[in-house]
């Protein structure tokens, strides 16, 4: 099969078309023809910096890639539930960016009919982090919610998610270009920088309840003066500023029940999946350098034929 991999961490340019033996499914477990793979930041870390997931290492080459969307071509031994043909989203660590990935039937679950490919594709990372993220700040009904780089990948999730938990009202930082962009999605956008906390206390005068930091430490520093309750206080961007604040080091806790509750609230249109460009497999080193700039609006795909 072909792959996207890279021989030596560096640059997006490191990123090359690879040969790789095609996988076999094993017992409990499927192999998926994929049709695209979402591309995330960590996707840019474990090339750029070789950091990768515990308790993964490097391989040589190593392909990346962490969530996809495809249609099951092989089922392994003792398999029940999803048969050939099936056609699937799902997750598996540093394999996604190939003609084929063989998962656990545990990390996948169907596609629906209305979803497009590009949109399944993205859906598992980003989305299951918003989740995650919004579970363990306790977002419920009538609370004020603050997520910053709200226009990103985790921001756009996490922006329509938290209204569907019930919340009163959400704020969400970016830029002025994305302002009406986070408008169409149910929020109330604020420019970041100098002067947020301000901003934000002349939109919410009664108080933010919950706020996520998914743009850096200065984000996260004006969300501890915003809520009072640090343990609504959550980060997916400043790990090393959580020992100083006492806020929540929040990582990702991806399931299949989890990633079946995303595809319910998209079928119920509470789930808006905004794709801002798509690049196919040969060119995933210039959709990495998109990535990179942390400017692009929604989620990058990588569409694979």
């Amino acid at each position: 099969m072909k792959a996207a991999a890279f021989s030596s961490i560096g640059p997006p340019e490191v990123l090359r078309i690879m040969e790789f033996e095609d996988p076999q499914a094993g017992p409990g477990e499927v192999r998926v023809k994929v049709r695209s793979a979402g591309v995330q930041p960590a996707d840019c870390a474990v090339r750029g910096t070789g950091w990768t997931p515990p308790p993964l290492t490097l391989k040589q080459p190593q392909i990346v890639g962490n969530e996809f969307a495809g249609t099951i071509d092989q089922v392994g031994e003792g398999v029940a539930g999803f048969s050939p043909g099936d056609a699937v989203l799902g997750w598996s660590l540093l394999a996604c960016y190939a003609e084929y990935v063989v998962v656990s039937t545990d990390q996948i679950v169907r596609k629906p009919e209305s979803m497009s490919w590009e949109e399944a594709g993205v859906l598992s990372a980003s989305g299951q982090t918003a989740h995650t993220a919004l579970e363990q700040l306790r977002v419920g009904a009538g609370d004020t919610v603050l997520i910053h780089a709200a226009a990103g990948g985790v921001g756009t999730f996490a922006v329509q998610i938290a209204l569907a938990l019930g919340a009163k009202q959400v704020i969400g930082t970016a830029s002025e270009r994305n302002h009406d962009y986070l408008r169409s999605l149910g929020a109330v956008p604020v420019l970041y920088g100098p002067g947020l906390v301000d901003r934000v206390r002349e939109i919410a005068p009664e108080g933010v309840d919950a706020a996520l930091d998914a743009a850096g430490e200065e984000a996260l520093r004006a969300s501890v003066e915003l809520v009072n309750d640090r343990s609504r206080v959550g980060t997916i961007a400043s790990f090393e500023a959580v020992p100083e604040l006492g806020v929540l080091a929040i990582r990702s806790q991806r399931s299949q029940s989890r990633l079946n509750e995303l595809v319910r609230l998209y079928e119920q249109g509470m789930l808006q999946i905004h794709i801002s460009h798509a690049f196919p497999l040969s060119e995933a080193a210039k959709a990495h350098r998109l990535v990179e700039t942390g400017h692009a609006r929604g989620k990058t795909v990588l569409v694979i034929d």
